[in-house]
């Protein structure tokens, strides 16, 4: 019987040291930022590494792309390090996002500097701290080259770039921004955080774009209470073609949240409507608010473009509002400059607009009305 026990106790044993063992896979941490309404790229850390997730930056083509963010670049792993200390960008709307940051400082050079309209940032230019690139699309590479940014932030139309690539193979990295096409106002100002996680400000980006985003959605819900809703006609002709905001476009979001009645809001598409004038006459003269009616100054400039506007209600009664008023020093026109890391004076510009009761001590920002 002992032996029994024994031999049966040594099979236990046995069986205990010859069993494979359970493996445990390390649990995956994923910790998603705050991104709520941008499309085009995303913000992450995994295993404590900072992650770049940029995922839409042409109009053609979704290519995913993650740069991971840390001490050290490299081009061909993907890899950046942050905080960057001298940058590189290329379009105006870039210039506001970095100075809410308070980050102008680290700019180094921007191609067709007269196009900023900035004051704090063209006071650079004038000090000889920001370099005249030339063109976007031939940007001066010999100059590029002699700034050695640690990154070029730029925008293309087309992932095949030769001027991009070229940057590339000269060992400046260069990041793609999306956020011309992001497709709602929120949507755009949230690239904010994009420059934020770059420059080693992600908080700072946050707090800014939190309070961005509650001004704009206090100024939605206001105006969405409204009792009434405007009729707001759009656009301007350019030679024979009026072109007018598709129902899903950015500015169309802007009317939709202002509470106002937009006559092409059931259309499809986010760009523009290419129409004729009798078109637009048709459906639109007795439209009560003119508002985006090109970047004219005044109603003389409109009826010197094309008397045929006088036809309308808006024009008749002086309910025309226009982006062209306000510009810098160099003729830049503010809005598309600020606005789309400002979406929230926006907002509150065409509600005061059309709805002046909801907003009785707000100041227009952006838009002028034509006298």
């Amino acid at each position: 019987m002992k032996k029994l026990y024994a031999l049966f106790l040594l099979l236990i044993l046995s069986y205990k040291c010859t069993s494979p063992s359970k493996k445990t896979t390390p649990t995956k941490e994923v910790t998603t930022s705050t991104i709520k309404y941008a499309n085009g790229f995303d913000i992450r850390t995994e295993n404590g590494e900072k992650k770049l997730i940029v995922k839409r930056v042409f109009q053609k083509g979704n290519k995913t792309t993650t740069y991971t963010l840390g001490a050290t670049t490299d081009i061909e792993g993907n890899s950046l390090q942050v905080p960057v200390e001298n940058i590189v960008v290329t379009s105006t709307s870039h210039i506001p996002m970095l100075e809410l940051l308070q980050a102008e400082k680290r700019i180094v050079g921007f191609p067709n500097t007269r196009y900023i309209s900035s004051e704090k940032t063209r006071q650079r230019i004038a000090d000889g701290l920001i370099v005249d690139l030339g063109s976007e699309r031939s940007m001066n590479t010999e100059k590029l080259l002699e700034l050695n940014p640690a990154l070029v932030v730029g925008f293309s139309l087309h992932p095949n770039n030769k001027l991009y690539e070229n940057i590339k193979k000269a060992g400046i990295p260069v990041l793609y921004n999306g956020e011309w096409l992001e497709e709602t106002p929120l949507g755009r100002a949230e690239w904010l955080k994009f420059f934020g996680v770059l420059l080693g400000k992600e908080k700072e980006a946050d707090s800014i774009f939190n309070h961005i985003e509650q001004e704009y959605l206090n100024a939605k819900k206001l105006a969405q209470n409204a009792q009434h809703k405007p009729t707001v006609l759009s656009g301007s002709l350019y030679k024979d073609v009026w072109n007018v905001p598709a129902g899903n476009s950015y500015t169309a979001r802007f009317f939709k949240d202002a509470n106002l009645d937009y006559f092409w809001s059931d259309t499809s598409g986010t760009g523009s409507l290419q129409l004729g004038f009798e078109s637009v006459l048709e459906k639109g003269q007795h439209a009560t608010y003119w508002i985006k009616c090109g970047s004219y100054g005044t109603k003389e400039q409109m009826l010197t473009a094309n008397k045929n506007y006088a036809e309308f209600d808006a024009f008749k009664q002086n309910k025309l509002y226009s982006i062209g008023v306000h510009r810098g020093p160099t003729g830049g026109i503010i809005y598309y400059e600020q606005s789309p890391v400002r979406p929230d004076l926006v907002l509150k510009d065409l509600v005061k607009i059309t709805q002046p009761e909801i907003l009785p001590d707000y100041e227009l920002h952006f838009f002028s009305p034509l006298q």
